[in-house]
């Protein structure tokens, strides 16, 4: 008994970190149910909307759903994670009802460096705003510390992306403009 119970509970912990691959609930606010869904294979996500008879719509390529991707649903919408070893992203989806599209509204990351955590923290961006605001640190040689800048608020502009034009050079964009948002901010701080 006792050992069925340890099996039990070992598959129930695994079983709740596997990545969830598919989320049903209404997406274009129909009151009808509608999927999204990673296509692992063709590294890609699904949706099939109520308002588009089920038809599977596909958005660009993302590498980096091999093996690392997982969906979950949101209040309004639903969230692509995409988590690594010491970094990773997220974007977040919801319906657009006068475009009649799904429309990447936001992007957010992490990292936490290498060991003495140089270049870790978090940022976000409102693609509807196009505010920006990120809280980064560095690790200051001389003083053997890590430093936090303090945050960084910006207007970060990109282009309207819907689900079906989504693939991750976006996500590669907003990678690089913050990174080059946080060497800015760290030299003002370094060069004083």
């Amino acid at each position: 008994m006792t050992n069925n119970f340890i099996i039990l509970f070992i598959l129930l912990i695994t079983n709740s970190f596997t990545a969830q691959e598919k989320i049903i609930q209404d997406i274009d606010a129909d009151g009808i149910k509608d999927t999204i869904s990673i296509d692992a294979e063709n590294l890609k996500l699904i949706a099939q909307l109520s308002t588009k008879k089920f038809k599977k719509i596909y958005s660009g390529e993302i590498e980096s759903l091999d093996g690392q991707g997982s969906i979950r649903a949101t209040k309004n919408g639903f969230e692509l994670d995409i988590d690594w070893m010491r970094a990773g992203y997220a974007c977040q989806f919801r319906y657009n009802k006068l475009e009649k599209k799904i429309q990447l509204i936001g992007m957010s990351r992490y990292e936490f460096g290498p060991a003495n955590n140089d270049g870790s923290g978090e940022s976000s961006v409102n693609l509807l705003t196009e505010n920006y605001i990120g809280n980064w640190n560095y690790y200051d040689l001389r003083r053997e510390k890590l430093i936090k800048i303090p945050t960084i608020k910006a207007k970060m502009i990109f282009p309207k992306t819907f689900f079906e034009n989504f693939e991750e050079k976006i996500v590669s964009d907003y990678s690089e403009k913050c990174a080059n948002l946080f060497l800015k901010n760290k030299a003002n701080r370094t060069n004083r």
